[in-house]
């Protein structure tokens, strides 16, 4: 204060240039009070970064908010389910989060088989400390879509109807739960998109006339149309065209049905409704076939798994064709199955059962070698017969195993591995199944959520659950 008061005395008594320039050399040299006015400074500025710090916080907060709400609502809009207007469900999200004044735009684009949904908002953050620096808001921009397409998909229903399947109304519960399921994946929308093949098995799976003669496989009878498959067909995908396969012998082998009439419990069944169901979009006719299906003999789940395989691989297309010009085939789907490569379709198996694999019996090839042959075992049950006219010592002249249930397990499971490692989407449901039974089927499905294990009328609502995740719904942006 001294040296400003003989300074002030100073210019009051003017001053001279030369003790004028010597005051401010002094003055610059004092350094009283320097240190306070930097920590001062610093103060400042670490409020004024905080600040910004919560400006900003609080904008990413709100886009946050935003941006969530909008997700949600695309996702409910862009659903083929969602009976109300999609700009209108949109809406309705956004106001009933309280945001519904920042909704800039909601755009729709929907056809036969798709919906498309794509939203967009913005909010403006008032500043409370980036307004210092010129900044008074902040905007926090919003946008997202949804769309839900059915692509092509090619299913194959692998259904068992063996005997055990008739208790514990366990039949009854499969037919409401396979006709669920068409009813789902089967829609207007979905028309020439999605193709169901049903396969029932039981001891055999019966390939139906039409395809059979499709194949290279020497005709032996006309009572039903089996194939049967060596163990190494179940190490590929495909069918092949080329090779002499066996034609299923024709023969029950339980003592049930014997007595001079036909007997209905076969090995290979033969009734229409029991005969594979091609590439259909026919929702009405493959409920009804479903409606026919009953309960009786043995388990052969490697069999009908092959099948459900073979109806995807690309190799059937030869077959699809034929059908086609029979005109058991839609024509839209005459070039189905795809190719593997195809990135527009879907090809995925639902292979159920209610038990396990059982030995697979034969007669012995000199018992079954003619007509007369064939035509004695379709009225006759081969054990029956066995115990009243052959000494027991000598059965295995007459019967074989073909394979056993342990090798028939191992067939199974060669077979979905092959058909995982060429992406086809394996749901496999154990109905009731034993802890045995039902790890097989895990280990066949392509994880361990496609597995489904059910009791009773759950096995509708895993039928419902499989639907839904075919139908699959996905953010797009």
């Amino acid at each position: 204060m001294s040296v400003l008061k003989s300074n002030k005395n100073m210019l009051k008594n003017r001053l001279t240039p030369n003790e004028m320039m010597f005051m401010l050399k002094h003055f610059a040299r004092k350094e009283d009070g320097a240190m306070t006015l930097f920590a001062v400074f610093m103060f400042l500025m670490m409020i004024l970064v905080a600040g910004l710090g919560v400006d900003l916080m609080r904008n990413e907060m709100e886009r946050t908010k935003i941006q969530n709400t909008i997700d949600r609502a695309v996702l409910a809009a862009a659903d083929l389910d969602q009976t109300l207007d999609p700009s209108a469900v949109v809406t309705d999200y956004m106001d009933k989060a309280g945001i519904g004044q920042h909704l800039s735009e909601v755009n729709v684009n929907e056809g036969l088989n798709f919906r498309t949904v794509t939203a967009t908002a913005q909010a403006t953050t008032p500043t409370q400390f980036m307004s210092m620096l010129g900044v008074d808001t902040l905007t926090s921009p919003a946008r997202s879509g949804a769309e839900e397409r059915f692509s092509n998909v090619e299913i194959s229903m692998v259904l068992d109807i063996s005997g055990s399947m008739g208790r514990n109304s366990r039949m009854g519960n499969l037919r409401t739960a396979a006709k669920t399921f068409i009813d789902q994946v089967i829609r207007t929308e979905t028309d020439d998109l999605i193709s169901v093949s049903l396969v029932p098995y039981k001891a055999q799976t019966n390939a139906g006339e039409a395809i059979f003669d499709e194949l290279n496989a020497t005709k032996l009878h006309s009572y039903s149309h089996c194939i049967d498959f060596e163990q190494s067909d179940f190490n590929s995908t495909g069918l092949d065209l080329n090779k002499d396969y066996l034609h299923m012998q024709h023969f029950v082998s339980s003592y049930s049905n014997y007595g001079g009439s036909p007997v209905n419990n076969p090995g290979c069944p033969k009734r229409s409704y029991e005969e594979i169901v091609p590439l259909s979009q026919n929702k009405n006719s493959l409920k009804a076939t479903i409606d026919n299906y009953s309960a009786r003999a043995n388990t052969a789940i490697n069999l009908g798994m092959k099948w459900g395989v073979a109806l995807l691989d690309p190799s059937f297309q030869p077959i699809t064709q034929a059908l086609r010009q029979q005109g058991k085939v839609d024509a839209v789907f005459e070039d189905r199955p795809s190719s593997y490569s195809d990135d527009e379709t879907l090809k995925t198996i639902i292979l159920m059962t209610d038990g396990v694999n059982v030995n697979t019996i034969r007669i012995q090839p000199r018992y079954y070698a003619n007509p007369n042959h064939y035509v004695h075992w379709n009225y006759n049950s081969l054990y029956r017969y066995l115990d009243r006219y052959v000494s027991n010592y000598r059965w295995n002249d007459w019967r074989y195993t073909k394979y056993t249930s342990s090798q028939a397990d191992t067939m199974l499971s060669n077979i979905c591995t092959a058909a995982k490692d060429q992406g086809i989407v394996i749901w496999s449901v154990g109905f009731e199944v034993s802890d045995s039974s039902a790890g097989i089927m895990r280990s066949c499905a392509s994880s361990p959520s496609h597995f489904f294990r059910v009791e009773g009328v759950e096995i509708t609502e895993a039928f419902k659950a499989i639907a839904s995740q075919i139908n699959q719904l996905r953010l797009i942006q």
